[in-house]
């Protein structure tokens, strides 16, 4: 198989490389075309692979890809989730190159996507025709990939309960998360969950001249300000009553043993530029990103923000935060008390309007399960060494979603690197993780296959 590898480099690239060029943006409409068009060239590229019955399966909103191949009802079956929708390239002005050209400089595929989630998605697709080429797949496979992971995959949940038997499996396969380094593979094995929010202050029925109303009228930007403040406490401890009350605690044991994971600090603070981490007291920054929930802005604005000055006191402010959740805690439970705590703080000057958007439930998938043990394998035979189980501060909502509709679990096979700047400007994957990926997938099918007999 690594010689038919060797031999499609050139195109298995290329054909990343065309893709990432469709500007798939699912939270923007004017790029629907173009979503719909990327839609159309995994389905596509699925029936070149060898796939059967593809298809695009309609819902409320951009479809999902299917495709399967069933060589033998009696062997295993593996379910291949991955999204083709990628987030906004704003602002466009901090890319290097522009985002959806991609380039390849230094070893590194950069475009909006490159990553998150069409590299790491594509290389299912492309393993896949690896083992069809060398009639060397040992087990059954069927692909599911969304267009709206980026925007909460609202029509998922729907879609798996009305197409359980569709998605009749015994193994869901994922990568779209990472790896420690390219040196030191690792496996995700917990996930957080996720509530995200939008707020609304609003203070006077229109704008007004900061000159004759300033220090009269409350400014809903000041105000908002000082509200989104007073949710962490000089500890950077989270300060919504009853935040923490479910949240589960580590063992000592455990944690020592998420130390062994070789993390620098100073390589840490060095690639962001930072002076100083900065987080909850009692964690070191490992902890913080993986074991500890968290309550983030994401983005705030009101008032004048153009070229020169307009003084204002602006009508309303705005904030979306996202909060980061643990085992035990649940979006529904962080969602409630964030709202009844954030109306209960702002003062009588102005009214508060809480939006919940979209949130997701933490998960931790075994490390005993045959699927760990085969994907731990494979990752072993293609790197040289064992890979590392590790927690990701990240959230995937629909984890947890396949475990309870499905009764699946994941095996979370990813092949990024915290420095490829995913949702940010300079998105990139290197080509060697790429092509990895696609060296080592195909060998946690022939470990589940043979394991699972």
């Amino acid at each position: 198989m690594n010689n038919y590898i060797s031999e499609n480099k050139d195109r298995f690239l290329n054909e990343l490389l065309d893709m990432l060029r469709i500007p798939s943006v699912s939270a923007d409409p004017k790029f629907k075309q173009d979503v719909l068009r990327t839609a159309e060239f995994v389905a596509e590229r699925l029936r070149e692979a060898g796939a059967d019955n593809v298809e695009l399966c309609e819902t409320a909103g951009y479809p999902i890809v299917y495709g399967e191949k069933i060589i033998d009802a009696n062997l295993p079956t593996v379910l291949v989730y991955g999204h083709y929708d990628v987030q906004p390239a704003d602002p466009y002005e901090l890319w290097n190159s522009p985002p959806f050209e991609p380039v390849i400089k230094d070893g590194k595929i950069y475009a909006r996507g490159a990553c998150d989630d069409k590299g790491q998605m594509y290389m299912h697709v492309k393993a896949f025709e690896v083992m069809m080429r060398n009639n060397a797949l040992p087990c059954n496979v069927k692909f599911m990939i969304e267009g709206e992971e980026e925007v909460g995959s609202a029509n998922l949940g729907t879609f798996v309960k009305n197409n359980k038997a569709k998605l009749d499996a015994d193994v869901i396969l994922i990568s779209d998360t990472g790896m420690l380094g390219n040196d030191t593979p690792s496996i995700t094995t917990g996930l957080r969950g996720m509530s995200y929010m939008e707020v609304e202050v609003i203070g006077p029925n229109r704008d007004l001249h900061s000159g004759l109303y300033g220090g009269a009228v409350a400014n809903p930007i000041n105000i908002l300000c000082q509200m989104i403040a007073s949710l962490h406490d000089e500890h950077n401890r989270i300060t919504i009553p009853g935040f923490y009350d479910n949240v589960t605690e580590l063992s000592q044991e455990e944690r020592a043993e998420m130390a062994r994971a070789p993390f620098s600090l100073d390589k840490y603070k060095q690639a962001l530029d930072l002076g100083d981490v900065h987080g909850e007291e009692g964690y070191v920054t490992m902890e913080r990103t993986s074991i500890r929930p968290t309550l983030d802005v994401n983005g705030i604005w009101g008032g004048y923000t153009g070229e020169g000055a307009k003084t204002v006191i602006p009508s309303k402010a705005y904030a979306k935060i996202s909060m980061r959740l643990v085992p035990n805690q649940t979006s529904e439970e962080i969602t409630e008390k964030f709202t009844k705590h954030f109306e209960s703080i702002a003062p009588a000057s102005v009214k508060v309007v809480v939006k919940p958007h979209h949130g997701g439930e933490p998960v931790v998938t075994p490390t005993d399960s045959v699927a760990y043990q085969a994907a731990a394998k494979a990752y072993e035979e293609t790197f040289g060494i064992k890979p590392i189980p590790v927690r990701s501060g990240g959230s995937i909502p629909i984890v947890a979603m396949f475990k309870s509709e499905l009764g699946l679990d994941s095996v979370l096979m990813g092949f990024g690197l915290d420095t490829d700047a995913i949702h940010s400007p300079n998105e990139n994957f290197g080509v060697f993780n790429y092509m990895k990926g696609i060296e080592t997938i195909p060998l946690f099918y022939k470990y589940y296959a043979e394991m699972s007999r």
